[in-house]
């Protein structure tokens, strides 16, 4: 059996690539005036290459024309994602390493925006903080280090949709505060509302974890007195 040399061999590799742009939806004519101008083949040729091929399925105007949007925003998109990136990095490069102070302080903005809150109707001076980030809940456990809150007065407990995989949370919230499963506090079941059209419901989803302190009056009575020393501090100078 002999291999395809010469002229064969550059008819095959023609024939090939006509087959190929019929199957990326060009028409006939599309493809015998492309690979005339780009590859030198005559239209008797190329007709026979792509004759049993389907047609391709002609697409409304409208169609036509989100498909040239696309095309044309492609590159632009690709620029904005990689300029996107570039800030971010260049930011996060930017704080560097923070102190205890700036810990201290970037800490209780959190809490005062995530955390449980004393009310004058219901004394609540206790910290107890849920968030269903990985890395809002890395920095409060940091930030409860540097108020010098030992692991032993901590206390967690998993809150999440019923429908959704306890066992498998409580196993991820576990690992990344660094204690066993076991010591949860039975987790917190939110009940399915049929009529809420849920977005969490992704294999990732592990509900939230709430960490609570024990015997933390003084640190919640702490935490509120440096919010508002925030709130005074941030005012403009005269």
């Amino acid at each position: 059996m002999t291999h395809a040399t010469g002229k064969y061999a550059v008819f095959e590799s023609l024939r090939e690539q006509a087959v190929q742009l019929r199957r990326e939806d060009l028409s006939r004519r599309q493809i015998r005036d492309r690979i005339q101008v780009e590859l030198g083949c005559s239209k008797s040729s190329i007709s026979l290459w792509v004759r049993d091929l389907p047609t391709p399925e002609r697409r409304s105007a409208s169609e036509q024309a989100k498909l040239a949007s696309s095309k044309r925003w492609e590159h632009e998109n690709a620029l904005r994602e990689t300029e996107r990136q570039r800030c971010k990095e260049a930011a996060k490069a930017e704080v560097g390493v923070m102190t205890d102070r700036e810990i201290f302080l970037a800490g209780v903005t959190l809490y005062w925006a995530e955390g449980a809150k004393d009310k004058p109707y219901s004394r609540r001076e206790k910290l107890h903080f849920i968030n269903r980030d990985p890395n809002v809940i890395r920095f409060y456990l940091r930030w409860l280090d540097v108020l010098g809150v030992e692991r032993e007065r901590l206390r967690f407990r998993v809150s999440i949709h019923e429908s959704a995989d306890t066992t498998e949370a409580e196993k991820f919230w576990a690992d990344l505060v660094g204690i066993e499963a076991c010591t949860f506090q039975k987790a917190s079941l939110k009940r399915h509302n049929t009529t809420t059209s849920r977005k969490n419901t992704a294999e990732a989803y592990r509900g939230c974890l709430i960490v609570y302190v024990l015997k933390s009056a003084d640190l919640y009575r702490r935490m509120e007195g440096a919010w508002y020393g925030i709130v005074l501090g941030a005012r403009p100078t005269a």
